[in-house]
Parts: structure tokens; sequence; C-alpha cells
């Protein structure tokens, strides 16, 4: 197939890129350049800003293609943009959403693509939601071939997948793990969760691709795998080699006294302190075979092998690492008054 990906080179799309240049495909990827040593040589790579539409119509000229697959699509702006440049130029247009789109909070722990789309929380997620009603009206009106993929907490070697980290990544809590220090754990850390290793995501993402099931439709592509933010931090500590020292805070805590940056209201109260599981039969029914392989002790171990052979992916941040310091001095004092 001919395929162009609008990004490739992040957490789910790199491993996409992967996949999809080692089965030979006509792949092209359309991005900045900002990360070239990600991509394979067998790869057309067109460099150019997507937003700089003139420019993208220059350099692709009368390509056409089995399939655009956009990564970086965030506003009602970028999809009208896409469907601008793509419409009668593609059999298939994959936009990338995002489970945090669901209901919020959830009326039913099981998830399916059918669940209601709300929430009030996050505003990330309510942009796409708007993205994705936008494409499915001009599907249903034009025609456009659109296939919607929600992807829940996804990760791969370079970062280690936390419920609350700063403003730089996750490497501040790990450092905190090594030295022995508590870790922030939102409500009694024994909420559901779904991590699914980016590898196993893009075999579910390239079987939909060129796929006749998949037009107008959406779907999830996730892990079986449900574990509690206890039994995430545990294995992430475990492959550490140290102990798991949790510190439970409540999230509407969490999400009122973080700096504004953190975004803990939409990340935990609009996502990740909701128990979720989700049920991809629909995705196995497009894709049979489909299965993720992955278990999160074994991915978060190579994940934590990566980042400490890679001093560039251990990005301090000591304002995050005050910040937890001083929420849990402030509960503890808490705790002394109403005790004494």
């Amino acid at each position: 197939m001919k395929i162009l990906i609008i990004g490739g080179t992040g957490t789910i799309s790199s491993a996409i890129t992967r996949q999809l240049a080692a089965e030979d495909h006509d792949l092209w990827i359309l991005n900045r350049g900002n990360d070239k040593g990600g991509i394979p040589t067998n790869v057309k790579h067109v460099v150019t800003d997507i937003n700089d539409e003139t420019e993208v119509l220059r350099l692709l000229g009368d390509e056409q293609f089995d399939a655009v697959c956009d990564f970086i699509g965030f506003t009602l702006s970028h999809v009208e943009r896409d469907i601008r440049l793509f419409k009668g130029r593609t059999r298939q247009y994959v936009y990338i959403s995002s489970a945090s789109a669901y209901n919020k909070p959830v009326s039913d722990y099981i998830i399916t693509e059918g669940t209601t789309l709300a929430n009030p929380y996050w505003q990330y997620s309510r942009d796409k939601i708007a993205c994705e009603e936008r494409l499915m009206k001009e599907y249903r009106e034009e025609g456009f071939p659109v296939t919607i993929i929600r992807p829940s907490h996804t990760y791969c070697e370079r970062s280690v997948p936390i419920s609350i980290l700063g403003s730089k990544g996750s490497w501040q809590v790990l450092r905190r793990m090594l030295e022995g220090k508590p870790v922030l754990v939102q409500g009694d850390g024994t909420s559901l969760w779904t991590l699914t290793w980016n590898e196993d995501f893009a075999r579910g993402f390239i079987g939909l691709l060129g796929n006749p099931k998949a037009i107008g439709e959406a779907f999830q592509i996730m892990s079986d795998e449900s574990l509690t933010w206890n039994q995430i931090y545990l294995c992430i500590a475990n492959a550490l080699g140290v102990s798991f020292k949790p510190y439970y805070v409540a999230s509407d805590f969490l999400a009122t006294v973080s700096p504004k940056e953190y975004d803990l209201t939409g990340n935990l109260i609009g996502d990740k302190s909701n128990t979720v599981v989700f049920d991809c039969s629909k995705l196995k029914r497009a894709v049979p075979g489909f299965q993720a392989t992955t278990r999160f002790d074994e991915g978060v171990r190579r994940c934590v092998a990566h980042i400490l052979n890679h001093p560039e992916l251990q990005a301090e941040d000591p304002e995050f690492d005050a910040w937890c310091d001083r929420v849990i001095e402030a509960q503890e004092r808490a705790k002394e008054m109403l005790t004494a």
C-alpha cells in the first residue's frame, strides 16, 4: 500500500513507521524533520510544516494514497485542514483520537466504541470529540473515508508511563524511587488502568489500513491486561530494583493544588483516576488474530533499561520533586492537626 503518515516519530507512530517500512510498503512520512534518525532509510521523508498547505500541495504534487494517517491532529482546525488537503486523494483517512474522550465520570467501567463521548474535565479530550464529530459529518455527507482510532495509554522505551508527573516527563518519579522517596499515587491506587506497548498497538493499527470494515468506523486499540495503579508502580519499582513506597492522595486534592502545567484535572479527574476496562472485540472482528502480547512488567523492564542507558532521557525536574514533597508535608501536617 501507499501510505502517508503525518508525524511518524512519536510514541505510537514510530512503531507503526518501523513495522510498515519492514513490510516494504510505499511509505511516506510528512513532518518538520526534527527527528530524522528515527525514520527508516526506505521511507520517503517529506520535510515541511503540515500547516503550510501551499507547500504541502507543492511537495506532494498529484500523489494519491491508499491511506493518510494523522497523528498530530488535535483541534478542529487541524482536521478541516486535512479535509482540504486530502479529500479526493486518499482511499482512507485515519484520525488518531483518544480514549480520554469517553464519558467522564464513567457510567460503566467496561468501555466500548459505543460508549458516550463527553469529558467536561479536559479540553484536550473535548477537542478530540469535536474533531471526530466533524470527520464523521464529512463521511456521512460527502463520503470522506474516515477511520477513527482511540488509543488509551500507549508507551514505548523512551518514557515510563506514570499517572502523576511534571512537565518534563517521568524520569523524576523514577529518580524519587531510586532515592527511596515516597511516590504520589492518586486515590488508594486500586483503580484499574490499561497500558499498551506501542509495537502491539501498531499491529492492530496496521490491520485496519486498507480494511473495508474500517471505513466510517471508530476502533479502540489496547491490551487486554488491566492493572491497578499499585500494580503498575510496583512493576516499575521491581524493574528499578527498589521498594515501592506509595503515598496516597485524593485526586481532587492533587488537581486543586497542582501547577496548571501539570494539568492534573484533565489527566486524573478526566482520565487516569477512573477505572476503565476496554472491550476490543470490535477490533478483533475487523483484524482477526490481533492480540497484544507484551505484559506490562515485561514492557516496563525494557523502558527502564533503555532510559537508564540513555542519559538524554533523564530530564531532571526539581520543581516537580519539591512539589511532591510539599504535598506530602501538607497532608502529614493535616493528619497531625486532626489527630492531636
